[in-house]
């Protein structure tokens, strides 16, 4: 280890150069430099290119010979000024466009010689310049430091190279023994994986391509793509997405487009948009092959369980590294480090799924033969058994016969009996319109009657008054006779509760008349928009006299569309249900204030019903027969058990639902849903 450590630059200033037209000799004159106080900075992904300044004090340096080195080995050009006032001492250059013979230093960073002689100080001019992020970070140092800075990275490029390359032979061998393809796709990867790491750290110029500029400035770019169609191949063939997720190969083929496509424009076109689009394309992969991977282990594809854990690792690192790249999160001198630690975290992640697929397989195969075996142990028995299940259907056919017959002469019960409600609906819209002629004649005739007798009886008055007057006391004591024998006064008060009461005897006529007609709509024999309260309320004016009085009715109707149905189906389940509440309510003299509650409610597209009551209730061998057709609680004669059995129907025929929620001893709620549109015909 070396005596002293290397001096970072830890201040400098910066000015951006977005046309790359400042000369030297102009910079020096600039004014407009920015200080930066960071010791690392990201200035992003541009064609422009980072002008750097800071002073170094020959005080601050010992004797010995000292380097510049810049840690990115990803910048294309590095140009070094180094300057004494306005005066230029030396130029050198830098970066993955020189020839790695012909550096300063035989290393893969960016090294310029710092010669201060017979300086006391002297100012550092860089111009950065590249297709990829241009992340800044540098230090001083002397040829041993640097040397033992470099030798680190080394043995760790070589414990990561021998790593990938012990995976390498290991998977090759893997392939040769069993042939499957999933071996030679991770094989592939992993190679691949090290062209992209060494690309990163400068090593394949080093070792492979020192003098190949095109290569040296395409490679980071133009390997990391590559590995993106290996590892989204791999992911494909690993996880078997062709059998567990099919619909998802189309965004495989569309992340293996995006990357040849960063590979076609980084060889032919920009450097830089393909930089851009492959940072974006590691992103999605790192996501969809996630999703992937959880969408086929939800399905019961038990390898992809390791699968996940290294792809999660990877993701991780890749997602960092996208937000460094692009200025989301800072960057550090642990950071670089980050991207080829979860590489070699993954594939080594990768060997061990690949190792548990293969087990997984091997207990599927044997599990399958052993699965084969007992199917033809079983054939033995299945044959012996025959004879029994031939029985079992025949018996089980008489059964179903049985119950289809059953059903027929239900269905026929349930037509007659709508065959009724159609004649009585017509007969009650026939009485209904009968009456409604004289009872709009009586209706409309009682406020011309009131006025008239108004009128008399003002004309009455005005003769007592000017009889008081002009009469003479013989015929006043007359007048006043009769008036106390007919009790005048008493007549007047009568006239007007009369006129009252015709009055309220007519509107409420109307009322029943009104009712009567929206509950037979025998006129709508088509599914219409219809408002369900009204049908509620018309149902409730028929049946008023049924409770006589003695039934107090809640309605908490709620704020409800329109509902396609048909109105007279829909009016028959109300009366229906509610006339067995209301039997059930006035048959039971026990219950202390005898209530009716009717709710409706919204629930999506749909709408809720509820009728309950605080009747006795039902117990439970009653409410799982209540829908049976001919099924009744009541006296014979009282009742034919086909109401319910007919309401079921309809709500069925109408693609709702209906449920009785019941008790012994706590009352009765019948609940309703429909749906707001009938999709498709009603079938009576």
């Amino acid at each position: 280890m070396p005596e002293q450590e290397a001096i970072p630059v830890s201040q400098f200033e910066y000015l951006v150069d977005p046309g790359n037209e400042f000369t030297p000799e102009q910079i020096i004159h600039r004014k407009d430099f920015r200080e930066l106080a960071k010791r690392i900075h990201n200035f992003g992904i541009n064609s422009s290119s980072i002008w750097l300044r800071f002073r170094v004090k020959s005080e601050s340096l010992d004797d010995q010979r000292k380097f510049l080195v810049i840690n990115n080995s990803g910048l294309d050009e590095a140009h070094f000024y180094l300057a004494n006032g306005e005066k230029i001492l030396s130029y050198q250059m830098g970066g993955r466009v020189v020839d790695f013979h012909k550096k300063i230093i035989p290393t893969n960073k960016i090294a310029f010689e710092l010669d201060l002689s017979g300086m006391q100080e002297a100012d550092v001019y860089l111009k950065i310049k590249s297709n990829n992020s241009k992340i800044f970070s540098a230090y001083i140092a002397d040829l041993q430091q640097v040397n033992y800075k470099m030798n680190l990275q080394n043995i760790l490029f070589g414990v990561f190279t021998g790593i990938l390359a012990g995976l390498i032979v290991y998977n090759l061998f893997l392939f040769i023994a069993f042939r499957d393809k999933v071996y030679i796709l991770y094989t592939i990867h992993t190679i691949l994986i090290w062209f992209a790491k060494s690309s990163i750290f400068g090593y394949t110029q080093e070792l492979l391509w020192p003098s190949w500029e095109w290569m040296n400035v395409r490679s980071i770019v133009l390997f990391g793509s590559l590995t993106g169609i290996s590892i989204t191949l791999f992911a494909k063939e690993f996880l078997a997405i062709s059998r567990y997720a099919p619909k998802l190969k189309i965004g495989v083929t569309f992340l293996v487009g995006i990357f040849v496509f960063v590979v076609l424009d980084n060889i032919f076109f920009s450097q830089m948009a393909g930089y851009r689009i492959y940072l974006l394309a590691i992103g999605l992969l790192s996501v969809f092959v996630w999703f992937i991977g959880f969408r086929v282990l939800r399905k019961g594809y038990l390898p992809a369980r390791y699968f996940i854990i290294a792809w999660t690792v990877f993701a991780m690192g890749a997602l960092v590294h996208i937000s460094i790249e692009l200025g989301l999160i800072p960057f550090s001198s642990f950071s670089v480090y980050i991207l080829p630690l979860a590489a070699t975290l993954q594939v080594i992640l990768f060997s061990f799924a690949l190792a548990d697929r293969k087990s997984i397989l091997e207990s599927e195969k044997e599990k399958e033969q052993y699965d084969i075996m007992k199917v033809l142990k079983q054939n033995e028995s299945l044959i012996i058994e025959q004879n029994e299940l031939l029985e079992e259907k025949v018996k089980q056919r008489t059964e179903e016969l049985e119950y289809t017959l059953h059903n027929l002469q239900s269905t026929q019960t349930q037509m007659v009996n709508q065959e009724k409600m159609a004649s009585l609906g017509q007969l009650t819209a026939g009485i209904a319109h009968e009456i409604n002629n004289p009872i709009n004649f009586v209706s409309s005739n009682i406020s011309p009657l009131r006025r008239d007798i108004g009128d008399l009886l003002e004309v009455v008055e005005l003769y007592r008054k000017k009889g008081k007057l002009e009469f003479s006391p013989e015929s006043q004591k007359e007048i006043d006779k009769l008036e106390r024998e007919i009790e005048f006064e008493y007549i007047l008060q009568e006239i007007d509760q009369l006129l009252r009461g015709m009055e309220d005897g007519a509107k409420r006529t109307v009322e029943i008349v009104k009712g009567l007609r929206l509950f037979s709509r025998v006129d709508e024999q088509d599914v219409k928009k219809v408002d369900i309260h009204d049908g509620i309320n018309s149902t409730l004016v028929l049946l008023n006299s049924a409770m006589a009085g003695k039934i107090k009715v809640n309605k908490e109707f709620g704020n409800i569309p329109m509902v396609e149905c048909l109105a007279g189906k829909m009016n028959q389940v109300f009366m229906n249900i509610i006339t067995n509440a209301i039997h059930a309510l006035l048959d039971h003299a026990k219950i202390a204030e005898p209530t009716l509650t009717i709710r409706t409610s919204l629930l999506g597209e749909k709408i809720k019903i509820e009728i309950e009551d605080n009747g006795p209730g039902m117990p439970n061998h009653v409410k799982q027969r209540i829908f049976e057709p001919f099924f009744t609680t009541k006296a014979v004669g009282k009742g034919t058990g086909l109401g319910l059995s007919i309401v079921y129907t309809i709500i069925e025929n109408h693609k709702g639902t209906l449920h009785v929620d019941t008790a012994e001893g706590r009352g009765t709620n019948f609940i309703i849903t429909l749906p707001i549109y009938q999709t498709t015909p009603y079938n009576d």
